[in-house]
């Protein structure tokens, strides 16, 4: 679950009047599972979100659930050393606070910075596979085809946006500087024409293009020829995905892809 899918739980909790504790990693030393800012919401039958897992998390909720039941209200500071005593093979220390969700906590709770703004063109199989997985991290995308039948029926997560749009190469102007963009559309003439626009954009963070090396090869030749730079063709990725991952499966693409992203925003 996201940041900002646990903070949006928390509110519909609160407006629906459900008793709950919110547990954060107030603060850290040495090697631990999650950092500080980490949150976990707790009711008397539902957990949500993760400090870490093990025993520092078992002890924590526990401890919360405890403090439902006695109706204690104020925060309370946890110093914990992890280690064998937990039987967690982390060394480092931590500081847990818990207290009571209300209004006045939920505002103390700012909104998480996206890993990166992202334009998705083409809603094909890998599209697919590839937004599926961006739903479970904090990340900003416009998911962009011409087709609106392709678009699943499900509704996506909220930091998704559907974009139905003809030409689809115009919504490359209204990414923000430095977004990234993944290219796989279902036409090499569309991708030609998208890519060409990203690359004469030229402030992209990271630009994906799906297919092989005698593709690449192929566009590169077709931009030189159009007056496009070498150094910036040169940042061009195709093909997608970190190295080393075998299989042509969405699925598997998906993975490898959205590593390559998660590396590129680090």
């Amino acid at each position: 679950m996201t940041e900002a899918a646990l903070r949006q739980a928390a509110a519909q909790w609160l407006r629906a009047g459900r008793a709950a504790m919110q547990v954060q990693v107030l603060s850290a030393r040495g090697s631990v599972p999650r950092p500080p800012g980490t949150r976990m919401l707790i009711a008397a039958d539902e957990v949500l979100g993760t400090i870490g897992g093990g025993h520092l998390e078992w002890r924590a909720i526990d401890a919360a659930r405890a403090r439902l039941v006695a109706g204690q209200d104020e925060p309370v500071d946890d110093a914990v050393a992890l280690g064998p005593t937990l039987g967690q093979c982390c060394g480092g220390s931590l500081v847990l606070r818990t207290a009571r969700l209300t209004p006045a906590l939920l505002a103390q709770w700012p909104l998480p910075a996206p890993r990166f703004s992202l334009q998705v063109y083409g809603a094909g199989h890998v599209g697919r596979a590839i937004v599926r997985l961006l739903e479970g991290l904090d990340c900003r995308v416009q998911w962009i085809d011409e087709r609106e039948t392709e678009f699943p029926a499900a509704t996506c997560a909220p930091h998704i946006e559907r974009v139905c749009v003809e030409p689809v190469e115009a919504e490359v102007a209204t990414a923000p500087p430095g977004a990234f963009y993944l290219v796989l559309t279902h036409s090499h003439d569309l991708d030609l024409r998208v890519t060409e626009a990203i690359l004469r954009r030229g402030d992209f963070g990271y630009l994906g293009l799906i297919g092989s090396k005698s593709k690449r090869a192929r566009f590169l030749h077709r931009f030189e020829a159009r007056g496009i730079a070498l150094d910036v063709l040169a940042r061009m990725v195709c093909p997608i995905g970190v190295e080393g991952v075998q299989g042509k499966e969405p699925e598997v693409i998906a993975v490898a892809v959205v590593a390559q992203l998660l590396q590129a925003s680090a």
